[in-house]
């Protein structure tokens, strides 16, 4: 059962919502700046996220993860900096 456009943009923020304290306890956020086709969602990271090069494939995957988690059908997060 495949979920709507609404659907998937409300998980998607979910997670956003799981991910977000661990960002801000470094300073950081991340913000959903769309949903293209149902299955790419590009985010924005903010704050002291930006110069983490050690992070960012932590964060990459484990946004990832967390994003496909609540909706499923989502193919690839992109992280727009």
């Amino acid at each position: 059962m495949s979920m709507t456009s609404e659907e998937i943009k409300s998980n998607v923020e979910k997670a956003l919502e799981e991910i977000r304290p661990f960002l801000q306890s470094d300073g950081g956020d991340i913000t959903l700046v769309s949903i293209d086709n149902d299955n790419s969602v590009k985010v924005r990271l903010e704050g002291n996220c930006i110069g983490c090069s050690v992070n960012q494939m932590t964060l990459k995957s484990g946004v990832e993860m967390t994003i496909k988690k609540y909706a499923p059908q989502i193919e690839e997060v992109i992280n727009l900096s």
